[in-house]
């Protein structure tokens, strides 16, 4: 059996939501410039994703996951979004310095992350603080939620969720 640690992996967070819930609409700026609200998608598949910190290595091993199979997303008709409390700014200079081509959500205000019960106590090299946990929410066309990722791995999810999408 596999153990992880807070290297790894962080403890899943206590969700408010549950799959079948109406997902939390949100309007946010996003990397390049863009402006872009949840309800923009309905009648498609969004894979929204809650990630920690830009450019970080746990973070951008899961972003170039997801870089990596972006055309399969595409090809499934799924709109893929990362969400951190990041700048902007930062999500600007992380995309170009990995090339990536999906959207980055900024909420510095924590305004999304509080809405999707994200945020919340965080532990690392034994000193507590307040952080998004990593979670994924996959929601359907019809802006309820299909699925749930709480726990994972950031190396193995963009295949994780791509096989889900895919069934």
């Amino acid at each position: 059996m596999q153990r992880f640690n807070e290297f790894t992996m962080s403890n899943a967070p206590e969700l408010k939501l549950r799959e079948g819930d109406k997902a939390p609409d949100f309007k946010a700026q996003t990397n390049g410039g863009g402006t872009i609200a949840l309800s923009d998608f309905r009648g498609k598949d969004v894979v929204l994703y809650f990630y920690p910190r830009d450019d970080t290595p746990g973070c951008t091993k899961e972003a170039c996951a997801f870089r990596d199979h972006f055309s399969k997303f595409r090809k499934n008709g799924a709109v893929l979004l990362g969400v951190s409390v990041d700048s902007t700014k930062s999500h600007d200079k992380f995309a170009e310095k990995f090339k990536l081509p999906l959207k980055l959500v900024g909420d510095e205000e924590q305004k999304i992350v509080q809405a999707y019960g994200v945020w919340g106590n965080k532990s690392f090299m034994g000193r507590k603080y307040m952080g998004t946990h990593r979670v994924t929410f996959w929601i359907g066309p019809d802006g309820r939620i299909k699925k749930i990722w709480p726990k994972v791995k950031p190396e193995a999810h963009a295949e994780e969720v791509l096989a889900a999408l895919e069934w």
